[in-house]
Formats: C-alpha cells, structure tokens, sequence
C-alpha cells in the first residue's frame, strides 16, 4: 500500500510539473503518467544514491545546494528513459529540469504532509 501510495504522490508531482513549467510535458494517457512515476521511482532509488556519493564534495562545499542539480538530473534522465520506453514524458534541457525538480519537490513535500504514510 506504501508503494502505491508513493507512485501515486509522484505522479500527481509529475503532472504538476508539466502544467507548470514549460518543457517539461506529457503527451499520452494519464495511466501512462503511473509508468513515469514508477520510472521515476526506480531511477530514484537506483541512481540517486550513486550521485549523491560521487558528488559528496560538491554537496558539502555548496551547504547541500548541489542536491538541486542531482534533483534536476534525475528528471532529465527519467525524461530520457521514458521517451525510450515510449511513454510519452519529455524534458526539454536543463533549465526545465532544473524547474521541474523544484515543483516536483515541492507537491512531494505538500502531499506527503497531507497524506502521510500511516505505518
């Protein structure tokens, strides 16, 4: 029930970044929306921590700013990945990455405090 509820949370975060931010979009079915959110899941429990180590400096010098980059890369590489699988998520460069990731933070944040994990 966790992991549905947290797909569901990611996916609401996702839509809200294609209505917000210019370059980032979705061009399909709003189900297809779920497969983004699980990518964009995978991606985050797989490749995040590896940043996040590798980069380790970058976050200490910069008093954890540079996890914002990390944020903004992992949506550009969920972008990638999806526009591979065909399910119709697109980011434009950076910049709307960058942008996305600050919505996409901020819904998270908004609906994990109103719809808290109960176990």
């Amino acid at each position: 029930m966790r992991l549905l509820l947290r797909i569901l949370i990611n996916a609401a975060a996702l839509w809200a970044a294609t209505q917000i931010v210019p370059g980032v979009r979705h061009d399909g079915p709003w189900t297809t929306l779920l497969l983004v959110a699980l990518v964009f899941g995978v991606l985050n429990v797989l490749v995040r921590p590896i940043l996040k180590l590798l980069t380790c400096p970058l976050i200490l010098l910069t008093l954890g700013l540079f996890t914002f980059v990390i944020n903004a890369l992992m949506l550009w590489l969920t972008g990638a990945v999806s526009e591979s699988l065909g399910l119709g998520f697109h980011v434009d460069g950076f910049v709307p990455a960058f942008l996305g990731a600050l919505v996409v933070t901020v819904v998270n944040l908004i609906l994990s405090v109103i719809l808290p994990d109960k176990e």
